[in-house]
């Protein structure tokens, strides 16, 4: 009878469990060495692991040539012939195994039989996955080695050949984040943002559904102020599928080449609030410090006033800086008007809060950084966008609900609302 060989998930190790409870006294031996501290609790599980996938092998070998009887021949096509070393991969390295040797009779090419259970492991697929996950971890291809259990029999896994598992598996990941289309998801709120990698930069996409649930739409090669690579990153999001047929929020770091481009694909229409912590930061920066703690306080407060009352206070302190620190009240006037953005849609506190900064995409930012600060040569933008996209990635599966994601139809009957008013101008201006 044939035997079907299929994934088994954590959950079956509880049978094998009971059966070794049952079928123990192999282990007793070991238990008695953990209790001296002779051998650490790793070090038994390596050895009953590696016992156990042995065991299998030759379970396997044994439904191919029938069970083994030294000095016996057999009637069957296939029979036993030694035994040798082999490699079965597991999912973060190759092990080493004792195997049996199955030959057909006869001899000659081809004669070599390989265990049906075998030739299933053989399967290193995950491999290249599984040290991806590890390296977005913050495990360099220098120090990869160390994170493996240290078992003398374990094939080595070299740095180079971890670096070309990574390279295939990133290019993967950069082309997969690169297809991705939006057709079906109705997203409202895009965060534009750049990320530095030496002397190389990267612009990243966010955008935020209906539901409140985040995507990472999409990366580009270039700094936010560069217009070209800012056009570029839109254009190609109208592409897979966040056309600019609705009217969208964009929350932007304060770029002008970002906003630029934001009117150039998506429409002058649509609303746009300037990340508050970079006005804050920039105010700040052309300080004294012992100007910076009020100067931080009033514009925070301001920032929760209605619109008109808040701007007006920012105007003042603005005043008060010309004399001494024009390009503090320049930087504070700059681009005021949308900094009050979210303050003219009505929506409540706890959603504009989240939408006030681009916070919401710095978060993952520090999570790629995390995941790439052991690299310390970046060779060419090909390699940043790569890394880059794994790790956006890799920190989009802890993605939860944006704060407030429930009063997210308000943001939609607004956006609604005006477009629909928009439209209505348009064609009494066209009548």
């Amino acid at each position: 009878m044939k035997a079907s060989y299929q994934v088994v998930s954590p959950r079956d190790s509880r049978q094998l469990s009971d059966f070794l409870a049952r079928e123990g006294q192999f282990l007793l031996p070991m238990l008695d060495l953990i209790t001296q501290a002779e051998m650490a609790v790793d070090e038994l599980i390596d050895v009953a692991g590696r016992a156990t996938i042995e065991a299998v092998l030759t379970l396997s070998a044994q439904e191919v040539a029938g069970p083994r009887h030294p000095g016996r021949k057999s009637d069957r096509e296939v029979g036993w012939h030694g035994r040798q070393r082999g490699v079965v991969c597991l999912a973060e390295r190759k092990l080493r195994v004792d195997r049996s040797r199955l030959r057909r009779k006869g001899g000659g090419r081809g004669a070599e039989v390989e265990p049906p259970a075998y030739a299933a492991m053989q399967n290193d697929s995950r491999l290249g996955r599984r040290m991806l996950e590890i390296l977005m971890h913050g495990v360099s291809t220098r120090n990869y080695r160390q994170v493996l259990p240290e078992m003398a029999d374990t094939v080595g896994v070299a740095k180079s050949s971890v670096s070309r598992q990574f390279i295939d598996a990133s290019e993967e990941a950069l082309k997969r984040l690169a297809e991705r289309r939006f057709d079906d998801r109705d997203i409202l709120i895009v965060y534009l943002d750049g990320l530095i990698f030496g002397v190389h930069h990267v612009i990243a996409a966010l955008g935020v559904d209906i539901e409140g649930r985040k995507h990472v739409l999409g990366l580009t090669s270039g700094a936010s102020e560069n217009a070209a690579a800012c056009k570029a990153l839109l254009e190609d999001l109208v592409a897979r599928g966040v056309k600019p047929g609705r009217r969208r929020l964009f929350v932007i770091d304060g770029s002008k080449a970002l906003r630029a481009a934001v009117d150039a694909v998506y429409g002058k229409d649509n609303p746009v609030q300037r990340c508050r912590s970079h006005k804050v930061r920039n105010v700040l920066d052309q300080l004294p410090k012992d100007q910076r703690d009020q100067a931080k306080a009033t514009m925070r407060a301001a920032y929760r006033l209605e619109p008109a009352e808040g701007k007006a206070r920012l105007e003042q302190l603005a005043r008060w800086y010309e004399k001494d620190w024009p390009q503090a009240a320049a930087s504070l006037r700059e681009g005021l008007d949308e900094t009050f953005t979210i303050n003219t849609m009505g929506l409540p506190g706890k959603l504009r809060r989240c939408l006030a900064t681009t916070n919401l995409i710095e978060s993952p930012g520090s999570g790629v950084r995390l995941r790439t600060h052991r690299v310390c040569r970046w060779k060419d933008g090909t390699m940043v966008l790569r890394w880059a996209a794994s790790a956006y990635l890799a920190t989009e599966k802890s993605f939860r609900r944006i704060m407030g994601f429930e009063q997210l139809w308000m943001l939609q009957s607004y956006l609604d609302q005006n477009e629909e008013a928009a439209t209505v101008a348009a064609k009494r201006k066209v009548g």
